[in-house]
């Protein structure tokens, strides 16, 4: 990390700053990236405009948290709704000249607030969600808040309890394949008490836990049979050998965890500032005082090869946590339509105009 960081961008009174070569890495390998931020109520699009600077595009949504992304579609979770976006232009299309991409709000799943975090797309194209209030993978549904499809063989009743913090959520093959629990406990908010070394990573198809005595354990994903996640209480991503369930660290990251995806060999990941009650006592403290740094809410790039942070966009003002990150391959410059603009009333298409 710099000492001495570069100069803030100002969007709207949010400082930040980021790495001096993020821009021009980001034009180079033609992509952009997304982030939620649940304390702020903030989704943001970040990508790179014609004269090379950062473009950093944000909407808001109570509270929210988890996100799902491709390259045309966008899925977001908030306080008690599943939004699901498309992308409104055709080939080769622009939005105000600069923007290859327009997500646009096209349908709305209304659940309840049922504190949903991470979020996956079936085979089906379906949106599947960690129901952390629930402590169960659910879907959407049209009669009701939500459909289960699973629940860890340790929760005895689904209450709106939030037992264990069910909250990662790995897809395979269109379907649920791994979670991530901060602990084993079957009462009301029983998690709180195991913050420190109960967290558990979870076989879906088996239902036996893989990976235990992890620390606040976030984002589980799979990567070429590799299975990656944040050690959260500790500050780690690493990877998970599924046969013996040790946990390998491979970059300390400079914040409590959360969020995480993959381009080729570079990982995104979200860092945010411990909360001073919420996160007492984690490793992560001791390791932040061998390391002599301060926690920082920052988006970082890093290369899995080597363990290296190579970019990074830290913010200094008004944001203090995020939740998700996801990278938006083959997007330049994105844009999302906000619910209570000109814009989502006037921008109208046929399908016709998208082929």
């Amino acid at each position: 990390m710099n000492a001495k960081p570069p100069p803030k961008g100002d969007i709207r009174n949010l400082a930040f700053y980021h790495s001096r070569q993020l821009v021009d890495w980001m034009r180079l390998e033609d992509l952009s990236f997304s982030f939620t931020s649940y304390q702020t109520g903030r989704l943001f699009l970040a990508g790179a405009d014609e004269q090379n600077r950062l473009s950093l595009v944000q909407r808001a949504f109570t509270r929210a948290m988890g996100l799902y992304a491709d390259d045309q579609n966008l899925c977001v979770a908030d306080l008690y709704q599943l939004w699901w976006f498309e992308n409104g232009l055709g080939a080769n299309q622009t939005y105000q000249k600069s923007f290859d991409r327009l997500y646009i709000p096209r349908i709305g799943f209304t659940t309840g607030d049922l504190d949903i975090h991470d979020i996956g797309v079936d085979a089906s194209g379906e949106p599947i969600f960690v129901n952390s209030l629930y402590s169960c993978v659910a879907t959407v549904s049209p009669k009701a808040s939500f459909k289960v499809l699973w629940r860890p063989p340790f929760i005895t009743k689904l209450a709106a309890e939030d037992r264990c913090h069910l909250n990662g959520l790995a897809m395979k093959d269109g379907a649920p394949a791994y979670v991530t629990a901060v602990s084993k406990s079957d009462s009301v908010e029983g998690w709180r008490d195991h913050k420190r070394d109960g967290g558990i990573l979870m076989d879906v198809a088996s239902g036996e836990t893989v990976a235990a005595n992890l620390s606040m354990p976030h984002s589980p994903r799979l990567l070429n049979e590799k299975l990656w996640l944040l050690n959260s209480g500790t500050g780690w991503l690493g990877t998970v050998d599924l046969k013996s369930g040790a946990f390998e660290p491979v970059t300390f990251c400079p914040g409590f965890l959360r969020g995480l995806d993959f381009y080729g060999k570079y990982a995104i990941v979200g860092t945010s500032l411990p909360r001073n009650i919420g996160f007492v006592g984690l490793e992560l403290d001791d390791n932040l005082k061998a390391r002599d740094t301060a926690p920082r809410c920052a988006v970082l790039i890093i290369d899995t090869e080597t363990g290296d942070i190579v970019h990074w966009l830290t913010f200094e003002s008004h944001i203090t946590e995020l939740y998700d990150v996801a990278f938006l391959t083959g997007v330049r410059r994105p844009m999302h339509l906000g619910f209570q603009t000109n814009e989502i009333r006037q921008f109208i298409t046929m399908e016709s105009d998208l082929d």
